[in-house]
């Protein structure tokens, strides 16, 4: 009779039985892929919104920012980066016992967007669907809670400090008008949009001391006379254009990434709704964080530290594109050459020089090659959602190159932009690696570098 009794008190109470352990962090703590999860959320709210290139790199960069600052505190494998900014970041110390670093982490992320994002109020039923993930796989109340406050502090001091980045103060200057001459920009069809961010080289840098610290050779000086300099560059777009292979076709679309694309649905225009080309990036940092199978703490940094170079990237990049303020191919083979030719790809509404995507995507290389290696190979199907096969690539120097390269299969871009862009775009991933090398002061010693970057 005892053994009966002891045997029913065990079953009632559930003592020894699975269904009574104690939860451990490792059972209700979200995981990796999680990280890439939110990145998705506020590129699909870009989209939607049509954010121009520059500014989703801004917003990736403070979500970045914010999620990484908390986990440092915790997590050796994501070493703090506020104090490696060009402009310190000041982050609070109180920390409250009892949160969970991995979910206060993706909660900063998704409260700095939600505040910066035009529809980020959007990102707060994506807030809700993580806690009751984390609830529903027995995550605490008051951990659930307190990983709340935490990512509270953080957001806030981060969105402080974009509140003083200048971005809100460009509204403050005169409406641009492009420059009025043979050899300047001008608008483009379809949509003859006004230029996009021409001050955006006035906010401040994360790692640059300044947007014209990579200053670029300037670009082959305007002419139309044959045999000039600049007529060789007109014909030789053109030539590539009435020329394309298949594959060069694939490859021009594959890396297109205008979000402000259009096509004509019998007398309307409609918008196709495309990710920017530093969300393509970010999207092939998650791929190779998923193939590495890196740590949460690792897969943070790694998005963190390419999401601020690309920032930075766009910044020094805009800064020439709008003091050179040259012409695109198409206005200038259409004016100066054949008035029938057309681009492959829309042209994008700002100045040609230099080339966007050859100043992100060489840095953005610089930068994952520092992580994962150069002979990292990899397949990129984040193209998929906008019926794009996945191409293979052998390393990110590769994929970089095809990215630069693609924009003279396009037709958008002359070879001098394209050239002089992937010298800009090195220089930018160097300076980010440096800077997160570094030792935090002056009077520290080499060993003090974190483990990370040796």
């Amino acid at each position: 009779m005892k053994r009966l009794f002891l045997l029913l008190f065990l079953l009632a109470t559930g003592v020894g039985g699975p269904s009574c352990r104690r939860m451990a962090p490792a059972d209700y703590e979200p995981t990796a892929d999680r990280i890439g999860w939110v990145v998705g959320e506020m590129n699909e709210l870009m989209m939607h919104d049509v954010t121009n290139p520059p500014l989703a790199a801004r917003f990736f960069a403070y979500a970045m920012l914010a999620g990484n600052e908390v986990l440092a505190r915790s997590d050796s494998t994501c070493p703090g980066v506020a104090d490696r900014l060009h402009t310190p970041l000041a982050i609070p110390r109180a920390t409250p016992k009892g949160y969970s670093p991995r979910l206060a982490t993706l909660l900063a992320m998704l409260q700095t967007a939600g505040k910066l994002q035009p529809s980020g109020a959007e990102l707060q039923a994506r807030e809700q669907k993580l806690l009751d993930e984390c609830r529903q796989r027995g995550m605490p109340t008051e951990v659930l809670a307190a990983s709340q406050q935490v990512a509270g502090q953080v957001a806030q001091a981060v969105l402080a400090y974009a509140k003083q980045d200048g971005y809100y103060r460009i509204s403050d200057r005169p409406r641009y008008t492009p420059t009025e001459g043979a050899g300047y920009w001008y608008p483009t069809p379809p949509g003859y949009f006004a230029a996009v961010e021409p001050y955006f080289s006035t906010i401040r840098p994360f790692f640059l001391d300044s947007a014209g610290q990579f200053a670029p050779a300037p670009p082959q000086a305007f002419a139309t006379a044959k045999g000039s300099d600049f007529y060789q560059l007109m014909d030789s777009v053109r030539q590539v254009g009435n020329t394309l292979t298949t594959e060069q076709r694939q490859i021009a679309s594959f890396w297109d990434c205008n979000p402000f694309a259009m096509q004509d649905q019998g007398h309307l225009q409609v918008g196709l709704k495309k990710m920017s080309p530093g969300a393509h990036w970010m999207k092939i940092a998650g791929i190779a964080c998923g193939q590495s199978r890196a740590s949460f703490g690792r897969t943070v940094h790694i998005h963190t530290a390419l999401a601020l170079t690309l920032t930075d990237a766009f910044i020094c990049c805009w800064k020439e594109k709008y003091r050179s303020n040259r012409i695109r191919p198409e206005t200038a083979i259409r004016r100066y050459l054949d008035p029938e030719w057309k681009p492959l790809l829309q042209t994008p509404p700002f100045p040609e020089y230099l080339s966007g995507h050859s100043v992100i995507s060489t840095a953005a290389a610089g930068v994952l090659d520092h992580y994962f290696g150069p002979s990292f190979a990899y397949t990129d199907d984040t193209e998929k959602e906008f019926g794009l096969k996945p191409r293979h690539f052998g390393s990110f120097q590769q994929a970089a190159t095809e990215a630069a390269v693609s924009r003279l299969y396009g037709g958008i871009h002359f070879p001098d932009a394209i050239r002089q862009g992937q010298v800009q775009g090195r220089k930018v991933g160097q300076l980010t690696i440096l800077r997160l090398a570094r030792p935090a002061s002056a009077g520290e010693v080499a060993q003090s570098i974190h483990p990370f970057y040796q």
